[in-house]
Formats: structure tokens, sequence, C-alpha cells
């Protein structure tokens, strides 16, 4: 049987390298990874960041792990990320065979997102545009080898407020009723994003909700552990549906 091929999307500021740790774990459980860097992070700094560029970037990594031999493959998304990826579900729903959506529980409108941009918005009046209160706090909250990792491609200090502007167009209610594949949303038990966890489960046709004890909005770099269990949890369950077709 062909193995489930694994396809990480980044946060908002960081990029590919803030997988190091899942990449590296699932290379020893024998599971092909990547990661993309979307438009105006990573190695793509100074790009413009739009929805349609940052599908396009998912899509092909999509068609790349997918390969000749017709992989199925797991998206994985946290953060802007979970959302990019949810939007991606709704547009190409025959393209990937599971989907995991993690940090991105709270839907992107409303009076929630109006407080993040302008939050965003003082930060890039500092100096430096906010880069030594980033590594400042991922100093605090990170532990040291994620505080490298998520640095590590470059901080995208022009990307916050185009961002935040495009993913407030989004609909992940209407994306994830599009996706009939199953759905893991992952969420850390002290993360701020989970205002509409429950919303999001309700309007997927397959899905299932991981609260991980302790963890805080960057679930995958505080618990690595767990979210990579999670993540190989969901590679196991696509597999066996794929056994099953």
């Amino acid at each position: 049987m062909i193995r489930t091929r694994v396809v990480f999307v980044h946060g908002i500021r960081t990029s590919a390298t803030m997988w190091r740790g899942q990449l590296a774990a699932l290379d020893r459980h024998g599971v092909d990874a990547r990661a993309v860097d979307l438009p105006g992070h990573g190695a793509r700094l100074g790009e413009e960041f739009t929805i349609d560029a940052a599908m396009d970037a998912v899509g092909a990594a999509v068609s790349a792990a997918h390969g000749d031999d017709r992989a199925p493959v797991l998206l994985v998304g946290l953060s802007l990320g979970g959302y990019l990826a949810m939007e991606y579900a709704g547009r190409e729903p025959a393209s990937i065979d599971g989907l995991v959506a993690a940090a991105c529980g709270t839907l992107p409108r409303g009076g929630g997102l109006a407080a993040y941009r302008a939050a965003a918005g003082l930060v890039h009046r500092l100096p430096d545009h906010g880069l030594a209160l980033n590594r400042r706090m991922a100093g605090l909250f990170l532990p040291p080898a994620a505080a490298v990792d998520i640095e590590a491609g470059g901080v995208a200090l022009e990307v916050m407020s185009p961002a935040l502007t495009a993913v407030g167009g989004l609909d992940p209610l209407a994306s994830l009723a599009r996706y009939p594949g199953p759905v893991w949303f992952v969420n850390g038990a002290l993360d701020h994003f989970r205002a509409d966890e429950r919303t999001l489960l309700r309007a997927a046709a397959d899905a299932r909700l991981v609260i991980v004890p302790g963890a805080t909005h960057l679930v995958s770099l505080t618990h690595p552990e767990a979210f990579t269990d999670t993540v190989l949890g969901a590679v196991a369950e696509v597999e066996r549906r794929a056994a099953l077709r």
C-alpha cells in the first residue's frame, strides 16, 4: 500500500521551518512530509500575500506530494495555515484525503479580528516593526529549539496587515461544508483562538476535536510530541480508509 504523505502549512510571520520538529519525527516513522512557504514568508519574503497566491502554493505542494503514484495526502495547517488549509479543502475537496486544522478555532470576523488587526498595526509602528517583541515572546513561551525553528526562515514583519485582511474574507464554515473527508481540529487548551471550535466542528461532515492539555496557541511548538502523535493518528486513519477503498 502507498503511504500517506503530509503537507504542512505554517502560521503568520513564520515559515516552513516552524515544522522542522514534525518533519524529523515523521521521517523517523517513515512518513514522507514537506512544508510549504506561503507568499510573503520564508523563501518568499517580500512577495505579495493574497489568498489566491497562497492557494497556488498549497496546491503545488499537494500536487508534488501526490506524486506519480497518486499517494493519499494529509494537509496540516496551523493558525493562518489552518484557515488556508480549510479554504483549500473547500476549493479542492477531491485533492486531499484528510485535513488537520490547528489553532484556528475562532471565525475570522467581527470584533476579534478587528482588535487583532489594530494590535498588529500598533506593533508595526515600532522602529523594528516588532522584531524584538516577536523574539522576546518566542523566548518566553516556546522551548529553546522551537524558538529557533520559528525564526530560522525569517520573520515576515510586513505581511500582518495584508494577511489578516485577506483571511477576514474567508468563510471557513462554507469551506468545511464542501469537504467530505476526515477533519481533525487540534487546539491547545490555553489557546485564545477557540471561541468557535464547536461551530467549526458541526460544520464539517466528518470531524473530531483534539484538545491538548496545557498547550497554548502554537500547539505544535509548545507540545510537539502530542501534536505529532495526532498527525500520525490522522495518517493511520487516512491509510485505513484508503485500504478499505
